[in-house]
């Protein structure tokens, strides 16, 4: 252990903050703010901030030369209302820590810490902490900047907690470790007119009623496996909220999910040719955009290798992780790095993820640091 009672007591005090001040994809000027007050106390090399929007960065750097190790953690709440009576309960009113990022906030303060009293001996650690991952825009962004290319890793790491998993306990497998994913957005358009004369107009309500179902067909879910699709269909609205009017525009929101990037692909050109003909068989216009755009995590089996190393030095109970449905915003930082996300366990009795009484366990910050600082100590010195 590195982290002292008094450690512990600043960064319990640290995440409750983060928690009573969620802020949302995009908005997390006032979490880097906190975030960049934290980890000037511990003296990096560098702070580099407003990466791909709000991002931060601190660099450690070692006195030899060596690889560049980041680990990277999440800024931002999600848009959910929270319930119970924590003392420290999000105070702004739809918004809520309630994925756990600021507990993986937390334990990179930590390491930061642990850094700060002991400089790695060689190479770099680069702590990330990342913009609008539940949008699936932030790493796009902070891999875009310019900033970023003078700290770009040759190993990156992350963890996420996970309900479900018996508390401090990790999950690790090579290969696909999240889906990819998308939201896509199809808008039909037709004419209004009088609901007593339809005729009259052009309603997209048919198409609507065809594209539901056969959207779905294309991803019917199943096992986790080469070729595994789903689509789900998340909204939908016709017309207006009026008696009187016969519906004239149309729009279906459907999620597409692949087991990897390489089927995305198919499937969206399958979905958008299904949108095109049923826009056609009615006469209507189509248009067809995307949002929230996910790659899938690929775990490196060398950075596999180097955390379960550090597992098994630490004494944190392991084994092997199932593929999970939901994206992750960390699989473009694998690309061209050997990178790897564990999932580490929130205790077996912990609301699920995105609910609106999540709270990540502050007993995972100790165990969260030292792992990522045994990490760094085999890969560094």
């Amino acid at each position: 252990m590195f982290l002292t009672n008094r450690d512990m007591v600043d960064l319990m005090e640290f995440r409750h903050g983060l928690h009573a001040n969620p802020e949302i994809s995009g908005e997390e000027e006032a979490t880097a703010r906190r975030v960049v007050a934290v980890l000037e106390e511990t003296k990096p090399d560098r702070i580099v901030t407003g990466l791909g929007g709000h991002g931060v960065a601190a660099v450690f750097d070692g006195t030899e030369p060596g690889p560049v190790v980041m680990f990277r953690c999440e800024l931002d709440a999600l848009p959910i209302e929270e319930i119970g009576s924590l003392p420290y309960r999000s105070t702004i009113p739809g918004k809520g820590h309630l994925c756990g990022h600021d507990g993986h906030m937390t334990i990179l303060t930590g390491l930061a810490r642990g850094l700060a009293r002991n400089r790695p001996a060689r190479g770099r650690v680069v702590l990330l902490f990342q913009p609008a991952e539940e949008t699936g825009a932030g790493a796009a962004a902070v891999i875009a900047d310019p900033k970023f290319k003078e700290i770009a890793p040759d190993f990156a790491f992350a963890l996420h907690n996970m309900p479900g998993l018996p508390l401090a306990s990790a999950r690790l497998s090579p290969g696909p470790a999240n889906c990819a994913s998308r939201g896509m957005r199809v808008v039909l358009s037709g004419k209004t007119s009088h609901a007593s004369v339809p005729e009259a107009g052009l309603s997209p309500m048919r198409a609507v009623a065809e594209l539901m179902p056969s959207l779905t067909a294309l991803g019917p879910g199943g096992a986790l496996q080469p070729g595994y699709r789903l689509v789900t269909v998340a909204h939908a609205r016709l017309g207006e909220p009026a008696f009187g009017i016969a519906p004239g525009h149309a729009e279906i929101w459907a999620t597409l999910r692949t087991l990897t990037d390489d089927g995305m692909s198919g499937l969206v050109g399958q979905a958008e040719a299904l949108a095109r003909e049923a826009a056609g068989r009615h006469g209507l216009e189509v248009a067809v955009d995307y949002h929230d755009v996910f790659h899938h995590c690929e775990n490196d089996p060398e950075a596999v290798d180097i955390l379960r190393a550090a597992f098994d030095a630490e004494a944190i109970p392991h084994g092997e992780a199932e593929i999970m449905r939901w994206s992750e915003d960390f699989g473009l930082f694998g690309r061209g790095v050997k990178s790897a996300m564990f999932l580490f366990g929130s205790g077996e009795s912990s609301p699920q993820l995105h609910n609106p009484d999540f709270d990540f366990p502050d007993a995972l910050i100790e165990p969260g640091a030292r792992i990522f600082m045994r990490v760094i100590r085999n890969l560094l010195g």
